[in-house]
């Protein structure tokens, strides 16, 4: 394995994967076992890749996030960024 790097860790190291680990088990679960994303079955390549870039569009700017107080990240982002732009009114 010459000029081959690991990626981030050392060889058989448990963070090189975490995070695709991580995001696999709710994409399997929301978007390929369910037809929320897609109507009946897959049939091609093209189906999948489909559904996957719906689900990725959600996940990132759509879906309620706990952790973001019950928002998405959209609406959080923008709260976030007016309240930085917000200016001094005089009084």
């Amino acid at each position: 394995m010459d000029g081959i790097a690991p990626s981030i860790g050392t060889v058989a190291d448990a963070y090189d994967n975490a995070l695709m680990e991580t995001i696999n088990g709710p994409y399997k679960a929301e978007c390929i076992r369910t037809t929320v994303f897609h109507e009946g079955p897959y049939k091609t390549i093209t189906d999948v890749e489909y559904a996957t870039g719906s689900w990725v569009d959600w996940y990132n700017n759509r879906r309620l996030h706990g952790s973001l107080a019950m928002t998405t990240p959209d609406e959080y982002e923008t709260n976030y960024y007016a309240t930085l732009n917000r200016e001094s009114l005089p009084i």
